[in-house]
């Protein structure tokens, strides 16, 4: 009978040692802050993808096509962090770019020449300012360290990428997004609603992955 009694307090030590541990488990699952902000970077990493080959196939100026191929080769290494990252936080992503993000990729599709080079740096502008802008906001109101940090990794190819547009939209005739106080590009006085937050504000709300209210199809 004590050699019983003694198991059953060993197996009762092993369960509530397994507690804690699940306990732990869980408080670990990312914020919703952290969870949209991955779940967004790879839609945009999904589109930028899909918009850069698009450039490098119909573009009509070397620039576009050039700049498509460098933000295939950007996308594609930052979402294979976004992939992994998401992965070892078990978030969900999703498997496809956001509607308004198809629209407009629909859209481009249809174009060629001139139109689709003005079409597509003006699509991508206003994607970089709302990327720019999440990512900020990522930065600010992020709790998991492994997410601020890609967050923190991705603003500086971002910030690289919209300059690199801004000199292509100046050099095509296509309106650039004015700057912000902070030096981040914002909607020039659109009041359209981006994945960081409603206003220019960045670090005011978190992104909105998957919702029709983005209207461009990046964010990168």
């Amino acid at each position: 009978m004590l050699g019983i009694k003694r198991l059953g307090l060993l197996a009762a030590l092993v369960v509530v040692g397994l507690t804690p541990a699940a306990a732990a488990q869980a408080a670990a699952q990312p914020s919703s802050q952290d969870t949209q902000y991955l779940q967004a970077l790879h839609q945009v990493n999904l589109a930028e993808i899909v918009m850069g080959n698009l450039a490098q196939q119909k573009g009509q100026n070397q620039q576009v096509k050039d700049l498509g191929k460098q933000f295939v080769t950007d996308h594609t290494q930052l979402d294979e962090t976004v992939q992994s990252t998401a992965k070892q936080l078990n978030v969900r992503l999703p498997s496809e770019p956001t509607a308004d993000e198809q629209k407009v990729i629909d859209r481009l599709n249809n174009l060629s020449g001139a139109e689709f080079d003005k079409a597509w740096v003006t699509a991508e502008l206003n994607g970089h300012v709302q990327a720019i802008q999440a990512t900020q906001t990522e930065i600010s109101q992020g709790s998991e360290q492994s997410v601020v940090q890609l967050a923190q990794d991705a603003l500086p190819v971002l910030q690289a990428h919209i300059d690199a547009l801004t000199a292509l939209a100046q050099a095509l005739g296509v309106p650039v997004p004015q700057a912000t106080p902070t030096g981040t590009a914002s909607p020039g006085g659109t009041g359209t609603p981006s994945p960081g937050g409603p206003t220019e504000s960045p670090g005011t709300e978190s992104p909105s992955p998957g919702t029709t209210e983005t209207p461009s199809p990046t964010g990168s």
